[in-house]
């Protein structure tokens, strides 16, 4: 995933960006950078924040950057902004979004008579020098995002700094979201709204799929209109996005207290207490918890101070421990209850499957799973959610070919989605009996997309549907 802020203000924007860059830390754990335009031109820093915060990586460079532009992100993996020299002139480019067909763009843009590009260390070409020189391919720069978003299967949403001001153009159907805030003499843009509050700043708008602006410190301008079909994701209030968030009018925290209560509305479990996996599981706890009337209780602690979220290594096995080792469990609230626990999602189950044990090990009589999405069957296509290279990675996927004995066709696995059928009944007990939960049971996709209040064919829906 990734996220991004930018500023564009009539003084200097060092302290703006750098705050609002750091709000953005729970979207990427690799990478962050800030670049800055001002007197002396362009000024770029890069920081890998794998074992450190944001915060304390970029310290020492906003006491000597000056700018009244500038742009900053945070990264799941290739290293920006960059700053890019061309027939446009020279600017500053950050990105987030996925690029499905990159080798056949790289194709063509070799005999279109490109000469090369720098290898990251992976061996891959980092995504983003590969939108700026698409743009690069056209006379002018909104023609040259456009036909960046046009070109890219998958998404890509984009910010541009030059000189005059800052590019923003949100992916072709709005699958992330851009949102742009306003005060006094500057104007910033970022993917999580809440990011500009504490500093200032107040709503101005969201773009629109598609749209592209010019933001300056005066104003905003419309370059391209937006499209009228959108695909937000629906994950981001799920899971992604930051409680104080709100995409397309809907708040994260709000959407997920209506989820948890959709829950409990079909539930019959009857526990002693509902709990959530900390941290996105909590408030669709809190919901599940006011709508059913059982009491809402923290079993476990997740341990913060010294356990940021970006310190988590790239091996899974590594990944998992430390995901264990950051919950301290409360014994007195779980000695002989009957506990149901909402987590966001399942994907792989070893993390969840090692807390249940872990709660039945500190006296747990009962432990009651309640992912708050539907079973995920897909691999997202159009964000990097996750550096999977399979989708055998999915609980579910492997149990399905364990239980269909095979290779598993799209018609099978329509079957599965189905949370009336008799296939997606015997999936989730082949789950919970492999998880060892004393029950199973995922919210339906009918209820979820209820629960966020957009038009259903506004939301993707792909990773539990398959449906683009």
């Amino acid at each position: 995933m990734g996220g991004f802020f930018g500023v564009a203000s009539k003084e200097d924007c060092v302290f703006d960006l750098f705050f609002g860059t750091d709000y953005h830390s729970h979207l990427g754990t690799r990478r962050g950078g800030l670049a800055v335009y001002g007197e002396n031109g362009f000024d770029r820093a890069i920081h890998n924040i794998e074992n450190s915060p944001f915060r304390t990586k970029f310290e020492k460079d906003i006491n000597k950057m000056t700018g009244t532009m500038g742009i900053g992100c945070i990264s799941d993996y290739e290293p920006q902004p960059l700053i890019v020299r061309s027939h446009h002139g020279t600017y500053a480019i950050t990105t987030v979004g996925k690029i499905n067909n990159s080798q056949t763009i790289v194709d063509t843009l070799f005999q279109n008579g490109f000469s090369h590009f720098l290898e990251m260390s992976g061996g891959d070409i980092n995504p983003t020098e590969l939108v700026a020189s698409i743009i690069n391919q056209k006379e002018h720069l909104v023609d040259g995002i456009r036909y960046a978003q046009e070109l890219i299967e998958g998404s890509m949403t984009i910010l541009l700094m030059t000189p005059k001001g800052i590019y923003a153009a949100r992916d072709r159907l709005g699958r992330t979201p851009v949102a742009i805030g306003k005060k006094e003499g500057a104007h910033c843009v970022c993917f999580e709204s809440f990011a500009y509050l504490n500093l200032g700043y107040t709503v101005e708008r969201e773009l629109g799929p598609g749209e592209i602006v010019v933001i300056t410190p005066d104003h905003v301008q419309t370059l391209a209109e937006p499209g009228k079909d959108m695909k937000i994701c629906t994950f981001l209030w799920i899971y992604y996005g930051y409680p104080s968030s709100s995409y397309e009018g809907i708040s994260v925290e709000e959407m997920r207290y209506r989820c948890g209560a959709k829950l409990a509305a079909r539930d019959d479990a009857g526990p002693d207490i509902v709990a959530g996996v900390p941290d996105s599981g909590t408030p669709h706890a809190i919901g599940y918890a006011n709508e059913s009337g059982i009491p809402f209780s923290r079993p476990f602690i997740k341990y913060t101070p010294t356990w940021p979220r970006s310190f988590m290594p790239s091996i899974q096995s590594k990944r998992n421990l430390i995901a264990k080792m950051k919950l301290i469990p409360v014994h007195d609230l779980i000695q002989g209850k009957s506990l149901l626990l909402i987590d966001d999602s399942i994907v792989r189950g070893t993390q969840l499957r090692e807390t249940t044990e872990f709660l039945y090990q500190s006296g747990a009589k009962e432990v009651h799973i309640r992912p708050a999405c539907p079973p995920l069957l897909y691999g997202c296509k159009y964000l990097n959610f996750s550096r999977s290279t399979s989708e055998m990675d999915l609980i579910t996927r492997r149990v399905i070919e364990k239980l269909e004995g095979g290779d598993v066709t799209d018609e099978v696995l329509e079957k599965y989605t189905d949370p009336d059928s008799e296939e997606y009944a015997a999936m989730l007990e082949e789950i919970r009996k492999e998880l060892n939960f004393t029950s199973l049971r995922y919210h339906r996709l009918d209820d979820m997309i209820e629960s966020v209040g957009l038009d259903p064919c506004k939301l993707c829906t792909y990773c539990w549907n398959g449906k683009e």
